[in-house]
C-alpha cells in the first residue's frame, strides 16, 4: 500500500463539473493498493497518518499532527502509484490490485481514518477526477507499508 501525502491549505476533487470532496487545511492523500495488501497495511498507514507530525508548531518546526491542528484529510484513490516505468515507454500496472480488491481496501482505509477521529472527505473510486490543491510548504511525502521500521 502506498500513500503520496501532501500538506495542503485546501483541496477539492471534481468528477466532471460536480465537486465530490473538499477540505480546508490538512492532508491530501493519494492512495494506491497492490496485490496482497492486507488489513495490517491499512492499520499501519492509518496510524501513521493520524500521528505523523508534519504541521508546524509556533516555532516553525514540524511537531504537530493532523489531530493537533484539527485538520481534515482528502483521500483519492490512485492505482498509478504502482505504475512501473522501468521498461519500455508505457507504464505497467501489474503490481496494482484489481479494482474489486482495491475498493475493499480503499473503504477500509477511509473507515480506519474515520475511526481514528479524523475528518475525511473522498474522491470517487475508479472515476476520472480533477484534483485541485493549494500546497502548503510544499510538503510532499511518500509512505509505503512495505517500508516499515522494525523499531
Amino acid at each position: 500500500m502506498r500513500l503520496l501525502v501532501q500538506r495542503v491549505r485546501s483541496a477539492r476533487v471534481l468528477v466532471g463539473k460536480r465537486q465530490v470532496g473538499r477540505i480546508n487545511h490538512g492532508l491530501l492523500l493519494f492512495v494506491g493498493f497492490r496485490e496482497g495488501d492486507r488489513e495490517s497495511d491499512i492499520s499501519y498507514l492509518c496510524e501513521k497518518i493520524c500521528h505523523l507530525r508534519i504541521f508546524n508548531d509556533d516555532l516553525g518546526k514540524m511537531n504537530r499532527s493532523i489531530e493537533d491542528i484539527d485538520g481534515e484529510v482528502l483521500v483519492v484513490s490512485q492505482f498509478t502509484l504502482y505504475g512501473d516505468c522501468r521498461r519500455g515507454r508505457r507504464p505497467s500496472f501489474q503490481e496494482a490490485a484489481s479494482p474489486q480488491e482495491a475498493r475493499v481496501l480503499y473503504d477500509g482505509f477511509v473507515g480506519g481514518l474515520r475511526d481514528g477521529g479524523v475528518r475525511v472527505s473522498t474522491g470517487e473510486f475508479q472515476a476520472a477526477m480533477d484534483v485541485e490543491l493549494v500546497n502548503d510548504g510544499p510538503v510532499t511525502l511518500m509512505l509505503d507499508s512495505d517500508h516499515r521500521s522494525e523499531s
